[in-house]
C-alpha cells in the first residue's frame, strides 16, 4: 500500500534526496506513521531509520537544508538529531540488538530494516513508510500494526517475554500507551507484564516517572493506574498508594476504598487542568490515610491528620522517585496540607476561616478549590449537588474576603523598623510577637488591613508588653 499523503511534509522529500546521494535506503518509522493513520496532528518529532549510516544521513540533510541547521551527533548510540520547522528529526542506522539481563542498554550491530522493525517495542511503532525513489511511501507492515491500530491493541512483534525482559521499561511504555491512546494490551502482552513485574527494578527512577508523568497527563489517568496496579507495577514504584486499597468493617462500621476514590478524584481533576503537579496532588492527597487510619468504638473509622501526614510523606516520595524537590514538591505538600480545609469551611463558611484560608493557600487558593471540587466522587445525585453549590459559596466568599481584606500574600502593614522607632528598641523578640499580634488581628478580623489601623493595635500591643514608647 502506498501512502504518500503521510509524507508531504517537505523535510521528506530532502531526506529523499540525501539517501539518494548517498545510495542508502531510509524510511519514517514509529511515532509519526502511527499517529498519521490514527489521525493525530501536531507533529513534534520524526524517526528516520537508515539501512546504513543515520550520522551521515542526518548530515547529509542538513547540508541540503536552506538554513543549515546543528547536527547533534550522539556517537554512542549511533544517533543523530537536527531541528526543522519546530520538528525534531532522529537519525538512527537500522540495527539488531542483544541484552544482558542486568541492563536495559543493548549491545547493537548494524542490520536491516527487518531487524530493526524486530526490535521495536510494539506492533503499531514498527509501522514504516519508505523514502526512496523505488517505493515512496510504500507501507513496511511485518507484523500487521495496521490491523492492531485498527482494533486498538497494544501488542509486542516477538515474543513479549522476550520484548519486556529486555527492555522492562517498554512494559511502562505499553501501559502508558494504553492509557493515552484508550487502547487495550493484548491478553498474552498483559499477562507477560505480570510476569516480568520483577524485572522493573533495573529501569532508573527517572525513566520510570517519565512514562508515570505521560500517564498522569493523559486524558483518564486512572486506566494507567489501574493496569500498573493489575501487572503489580504499582507496588514497586508507589507502594503507599496500594496501602489505600481495600475496606476494612469493625462492628458493621466501613470506610470507603480510598485508593478507588484517589484514581476517580485524579480523573475529576484532569477534566479541569493539565497542570500534571495538581494532577499529583490529587494522586497523594490522601496518602496520609494509611498510616492514620483508625477505629473509634464512638464515631467509627477516623484519619485524623492525614493531611499532615500525607504532606510529610510528599518528600519521601518525591525523593524516592527522583521527582523535583524543589517549588513543584512544595506545591504538591501545600495541596495535601490543605485539601480538607475548604471542606469544612464549606459547612460553615465564617470571613475569619476563609482569611486564613486565604492567606495559608497564596496564590494557589484556585487550584486548591479545583482539587478540592475535584475530591467529591459520591453517587448520590442530591449530595453531589449539595456539595458543590457549597463550594460555590466558598468560591464567592473568598472573592468577597479576597477584594476587601487582601491578604492573599499577605505583607504585614507596620513593618519591624517601624516597630523599633516607635519603642526605640534594638532587634529582640518582642518585634515579632507584635508583627505576629498584628497578622492574627488582620486574621481574626479584629482590624482592617491598614496601615493605619495596625499601627494603632502595634502600640497597644506594645504598651501590653511593657514597652515604652520613644
Amino acid at each position: 500500500m502506498i501512502f504518500k499523503e503521510a509524507l508531504t511534509l517537505e523535510i521528506f522529500t530532502i531526506i529523499s534526496k540525501a539517501s539518494a546521494e548517498l545510495k542508502v535506503d531510509s524510511y519514517v518509522i514509529g511515532g509519526f506513521v502511527r499517529d498519521f493513520f490514527l489521525k493525530r496532528g501536531n507533529v513534534k518529532d520524526i524517526d528516520i531509520v537508515a539501512v546504513g549510516s543515520g550520522i551521515e544521513l542526518a548530515e547529509k540533510v542538513a547540508d541540503l537544508l536552506p538554513n543549515k541547521p546543528k547536527v547533534q551527533v550522539f556517537k554512542t548510540y549511533g544517533t543523530a538529531m537536527l531541528r526543522f520547522k519546530d520538528v525534531e528529526i532522529e537519525f538512527v542506522g537500522a540495527r539488531k540488538e542483544s541484552y544482558s539481563e542486568e541492563s536495559r542498554n543493548p549491545e547493537v550491530s548494524e542490520g536491516t530494516l527487518k531487524d530493526d522493525q524486530n526490535r521495536r517495542d510494539f506492533t503499531i511503532n514498527a509501522l514504516a513508510l519508505s523514502l526512496n525513489d523505488a517505493n515512496f511511501g510504500e507501507l513496511l507492515d511485518p507484523f500487521n500494526g495496521i490491523e492492531d491500530l485498527k482494533n486498538k491493541v497494544i501488542k509486542t512483534p516477538l515474543n513479549p517475554d522476550i520484548t519486556y525482559s529486555d527492555d522492562p521499561l517498554r512494559m511502562m511504555r505499553a501501559i502508558r500507551f494504553a492509557t493515552q491512546l484508550h487502547f487495550e494490551i493484548e491478553t498474552t502482552s498483559l499477562s507477560s507484564i505480570n510476569k516480568n513485574a520483577d524485572r522493573l527494578e533495573i529501569i532508573t527512577r527517572e525513566r520510570i516517572v517519565d512514562e508515570l508523568n505521560k500517564i498522569m497527563s493523559s486524558a483518564k489517568p486512572s486506566k494507567g493506574f489501574l493496569l500498573l496496579e493489575e501487572t503489580n507495577l504499582l507496588p514497586q514504584i508507589l507502594p503507599e498508594l496500594i496501602a489505600l486499597k481495600g475496606v476494612e468493617e469493625v462492628e458493621g462500621q466501613k470506610h470507603k476504598d480510598n485508593f478507588y476514590h484517589t484514581l476517580e478524584v485524579v480523573d475529576n481533576i484532569a477534566e479541569n487542568t493539565e497542570d500534571v503537579w495538581l494532577r499529583w496532588a490529587a494522586l497523594l492527597h490522601d496518602i496520609g490515610k494509611a498510616p492514620t487510619k483508625r477505629f473509634s468504638k464512638k464515631v467509627g473509622w477516623t484519619f485524623h491528620g492525614h493531611e499532615f501526614v500525607g504532606s510529610k510523606m510528599v518528600y519521601k516520595i518525591f525523593k524516592r522517585l527522583k521527582l523535583p524537590l524543589n517549588n513543584k514538591m512544595k506545591f504538591v505538600q501545600k495541596m495535601v496540607l490543605l485539601s480538607s480545609r475548604p471542606i469544612v469551611l464549606a459547612s460553615d463558611v465564617t470571613d475569619s476561616a476563609v482569611r486564613r484560608l486565604v492567606f495559608d493557600a497564596g496564590d494557589d487558593i484556585n487550584d486548591l478549590m479545583t482539587l478540592c471540587e475535584a475530591d467529591i466522587t459520591t453517587k448520590n445525585p442530591k449530595k453531589f449537588k449539595r456539595y458543590h453549590q457549597n463550594f460555590e459559596v466558598v468560591r464567592t466568599k473568598i472573592k468577597e474576603v479576597e477584594e476587601r481584606d487582601k491578604v492573599r500574600n499577605f505583607q504585614p502593614p507596620v513593618t519591624g523598623e517601624e516597630i523599633m522607632g516607635a519603642f526605640n528598641l534594638k532587634p529582640c523578640r518582642e518585634i515579632g510577637q507584635i508583627k505576629e499580634a498584628i497578622k492574627e488581628a488582620i486574621l481574626d478580623g479584629k482590624i482592617p488591613n491598614n496601615h493605619e489601623a495596625s499601627y494603632n493595635f502595634m502600640i497597644e500591643k506594645g504598651l501590653s508588653l511593657g514597652l515604652k514608647q520613644a
